[in-house]
């Protein structure tokens, strides 16, 4: 590929890839669940079990190629590494220009419902003004973006990045929004790119932590202690992540159930989904969003991303203040990152706090509208 060009990218999974994962399914050794356990060490195997059995006897990756290749896909190199993207153009000559970030153990299958809300408004009830161009990366060693070559790809060097991605596609003037990794990059962007990023969304916001807690509010006590339960709970996937992704990495990328009992464990843990995960995801969506990770073979590149921002150190210093005009939406079920308003405040230059009334950490995927009406409603203030 020439240096700074965009070329178009179908997505496709050859069949040898497909055959292979019907055969490793139903080769799989699945264990015995303890009695009264249910999910309390994981993903159960009586859930586990029949998902298993969908996907190797009835889930339809084709089906899925083709709805996803009804967006624009898109391959350009930057800073020596690949990156596959979506650009989706609305046909509203006023759209927004808007970066989509996802996080782990998510992809832009998450964005999927959200796309045609944004890109073409008036179809959903919605204003034309109120439209967007869509631009949403895969972060490197993810899905299409294949496993970078070299070490240093953490948080900083991919918003560097995602940076330079909306400068080649012209886009001289945007938004940006994220959650999980996607809130880390875009906020790090918004201190790179203050003169183009007019406006920053988040549904999960950071902060500097404050060493007076005297001031907390009681909400905002409770806000701490959800995050320490999460942590004492199920935090233990990031430090393994950040210290030894590759050996984690040898089971998830050999065995497609154990990369479905991963990934699955933390849609139902980390979602608005009163304990079960398919009460708000599809399962063909869950499987594709799996399959992103198989097909592709980089879940330990992805996991990868863990251990090079861990190393580069760059989460242990303070986060500069974030002068863009920044939205925040907040999630009842949101609690990797719940920090107080007012840390999250003295932060960020937040014009726009909205308290959503139902959905978790994948909010875009979780309630599609929910999301897009609070995107919508910030971006309004700043077009």
């Amino acid at each position: 590929m020439a240096p700074d060009a965009v070329e178009r990218l179908v997505v496709h999974v050859d069949d040898a890839v497909l055959d292979d994962l019907r055969e490793r399914l139903t080769r799989t050794r699945l264990p015995a669940d303890l009695p009264g356990v249910g999910w309390g060490q994981g993903t159960p195997t009586a859930t586990l079990a029949p998902l298993v059995a969908y996907w190797r006897d009835d889930y339809d990756w084709r089906a899925q190629e083709a709805e996803l290749n009804l967006l624009d896909h898109c391959m350009t190199v930057i800073d020596g590494q690949p990156f596959h993207f979506v650009h989706a153009r609305s046909p509203h000559p006023d759209a927004l220009p808007l970066l989509l970030v996802h996080g782990w153990p998510g992809s832009i299958v998450e964005f999927l419902d959200v796309i045609p809300r944004l890109t073409h408004p008036e179809e959903f009830g919605g204003d034309p003004a109120d439209a967007f161009h869509v631009v949403a990366p895969s972060l490197p060693g993810y899905g299409f973006s294949p496993p970078p070559t070299e070490a240093g790809w953490d948080i900083v060097r991919t918003a560097q990045a995602f940076v330079t991605l909306m400068d080649r596609l012209w886009y001289h003037r945007y938004g940006a929004q994220g959650g999980d990794w996607g809130a880390q990059i875009t906020t790090r962007m918004a201190g790179l790119d203050t003169g183009r990023m007019v406006g920053l969304h988040l549904n999960m916001a950071l902060a500097n932590p404050q060493a007076d807690l005297s001031t907390l509010t009681d909400a905002e006590r409770a806000d701490l202690a959800v995050m320490g339960r999460f942590q004492a709970t199920e935090g233990a996937y990031a430090a393994v992540q950040m210290t030894k992704p590759q050996s984690l990495g040898v089971g998830l990328d050999d065995s497609p159930a154990g990369l479905c009992a991963w990934i699955l464990e933390k849609l139902r843990g980390w979602s608005d989904c009163d304990g079960d995960p398919f009460t708000v995801f599809d399962r063909d969506r869950v499987l594709t969003n799996v399959m992103w990770y198989w097909a592709t073979r980089t879940f330990t590149s992805s996991a990868r991303l863990y251990w090079e921002t861990a190393r580069s150190g760059v989460l242990q210093q303070p986060i500069p203040y974030v002068t863009v005009p920044t939205g925040v939406a907040r999630y009842p079920k949101e609690e990797i990152l719940r920090f107080p308003r007012s840390w999250v405040q003295a932060t960020y230059h937040v014009t726009h706090w909205a308290e959503i009334d139902r959905g978790g950490h994948f909010a875009a995927w979780e309630q599609p509208d929910r999301f897009v009406d609070d995107v919508r409603t910030f971006f309004r203030t700043v077009r």
